[in-house]
């Protein structure tokens, strides 16, 4: 319990900057919500009627696309380098599967497509550009481990949001900060690009910030803040897009709306970035980087048990392996790290928060209605964002996770079913709504609690490889939705219910996972999961000598 009202408001002084982070990730997600219809309007269909401008920006996206799958593609070879410690050929056996899976993607999507726009390659084109936030995600997520070693947790934030600056400017302008001479929708999906990557490296580093600033007792319901922050960004920018588009004739919106919608961003961007002058650096990288004395302040003023030499000599036990590889500790706990954040995404999360106003639009209802629906999906995931938090600490991960999930699978199948048999009543929408309850108590928060504590201090940075998957599965969920949802050949056998399934289906699978492979780690300090993952008698760890 910590006694001293100065050092739990300084605590949470330090949570509230670092989680300005999550609200500029939820931000930066969500604001593409409000623009799904004036993406299609600005920038696919005027190819429909110009052969050349289609010719031009069909050119150029199969140039960004492949130079953002090839980038991609190179932050996961850097991380398998990592994950393997340096052993050549496991690096090349394994990105060479990698880069045979993404070679027969981009060949299949998009380098074989002829210079003619069709149904298909559309919908990949604006599935593209929808989703295009998600690389710069990936390359964020990728290289934040290396950013937090080498200039620190603190650097990396303010790194962040000059990026989230940069992106919210460029995006709402493309055309007018275009200094490469492309085409407008390639400049837009350029600073979509560069905001994903601050968004990536801000979901890393600010979790790892809190996490590494708070006390074990409270850790879980800290570090759910950040995921707290980022609903609240999120259904901050559902009504300000509401309040941008309400009474404005949709030519309006399709022009000039949208712009404003993500030039709103500089406001919590600049935001963040002056306050981030007013923190410290976390105490666990200055002890890394033999700043014992700075390290002993910062601790002094967030710990109330005064004993800061103890506290620094524990965090050094658990630096000795500062450079350990990342297999130290077992495949299992680098899988289940992967995992996590695979199935954060495959049970379709981002679907609804990307595509809500166009799913309340397939079941009738208009523009302002549908922006009014997604302000409801909003408080209701910040609500039981807000319960996660009062129980992650009691409760504990695993069993909400597990819930979840469960509740997740039961409203999308029926959700699923719904579209199937064109139910246009409230039973949709409350299954949408006991759907985004669902994740916001489980995986959403909880998901990132784990992920920051499964990993020891020794192998920290492997957290990259996780949250680089992360936003890869997100990418891979966003982008094949609008060709699921779209396609008239689904559409005709499914009426829209296919892609919901499969998301029911995952639902499942993740709750089977987590119940039976992911430890649970509430109450232990972050020195402990050294001795989780590698007991004494360095044999494999059962989830039953885990708990």
């Amino acid at each position: 319990m910590i006694k001293s009202d100065h050092h739990k408001g300084f605590v949470a002084l330090l949570t509230f900057v670092a989680s300005l982070g999550g609200l500029l990730f939820g931000y930066d997600t969500a604001v593409i919500s409000g623009t799904t219809e004036a993406i299609q309007v600005f920038f696919i269909d005027p190819m429909y009627k110009d052969a050349t401008l289609a010719a031009h920006n069909i050119s150029e996206f199969k140039i960004v696309a492949s130079a953002c799958f090839g980038v991609s593609a190179l932050v996961f070879i850097f991380l398998f380098y990592k994950l393997y410690h340096h052993n050549i050929l496991k690096t090349a056996l394994t990105s060479l599967v990698m880069l045979l899976v993404i070679g027969y993607i981009l060949n299949d999507q998009f380098l074989s497509q002829n210079g003619v726009l069709n149904e298909n390659l559309a919908m990949s084109i604006k599935g593209f550009v929808i989703s295009s936030a998600l690389f710069g995600c990936i390359i964020g997520g990728g290289i934040a481990g290396v950013v937090s070693e080498r200039f620190g947790r603190k650097a990396g934030l303010l790194l962040s949001a000059v990026l989230f600056s940069i992106s919210a400017l460029g995006s709402a302008i493309p055309e007018y900060i275009n200094f490469y001479g492309g085409t407008t929708m390639s400049s837009f999906v350029f600073y979509r690009i560069v905001g994903g990557v601050g968004v990536g490296i801000a979901s890393m580093l600010s979790p790892m910030y809190i996490a590494e600033i708070a006390p074990a007792q409270i850790r879980g319901k800290l570090v759910s803040w950040n995921q707290f922050f980022i609903i609240f960004g999120m259904l901050l920018v559902y009504f300000v897009n509401y309040f941008i588009a309400k009474g404005q004739p949709s030519e309006w919106i399709n022009s000039i709306g949208w712009r404003w919608m993500f030039a709103s961003e500089l406001i919590p961007a600049f935001l963040f970035f002056v306050l981030l002058f007013i923190v410290p650096e976390s105490p666990r990288y200055l002890i890394q980087k033999g700043k014992d004395a700075q390290a002993t302040i910062v601790l002094g003023k967030i710990s109330s048990n005064g004993d800061t030499g103890q506290i620094v000599a524990d965090i050094k036990k658990t630096l000795v392996e500062k450079t350990a590889p990342w297999l130290s500790f077992g495949t299992l706990l680098i899988v289940i790290g992967i995992l996590l954040s695979a199935f954060q995404q495959l049970v379709g999360i981002n679907v609804v928060l990307y595509y809500a106003p166009e799913i309340f639009k397939t079941l009738g209802s208009g523009t302002d209605a549908s922006l009014l629906q997604t302000i409801i999906v909003g408080v209701v995931n910040l609500a039981f964002t807000v319960l996660a938090i009062q129980t992650v600490d009691g409760w504990g991960r695993v069993k909400l996770q597990f819930t979840g999930a469960l509740i997740m699978a039961a409203s999308m199948l029926i959700l699923g079913t719904c579209f199937y048999y064109q139910v246009q009543n409230i039973v949709p929408l409350l299954m949408m709504l006991t759907y985004v309850a669902g994740f916001a108590m489980s995986w959403g928060p909880v998901t990132w609690v784990q992920l920051s504590e499964i990993f020891p201090n020794s192998i920290k940075g492997a957290l990259a490889l996780a949250v680089a998957v992360q936003w890869f599965m997100n990418y891979v969920v966003s982008w094949t939705f609008p060709m699921m949802n779209e396609n008239a050949h689904l559409n005709d056998m499914f009426h829209h219910g296919f892609a919901y399934w499969i998301y029911g289906v995952m639902g499942i699978l993740a709750a089977i996972f987590v119940i039976k492979y992911v430890p649970e780690t509430k109450g232990r300090s972050l020195e402990d999961m050294e001795q989780i993952w590698k007991p004494e008698d360095k044999k494999a760890v059962s989830k039953e000598t885990i708990y």
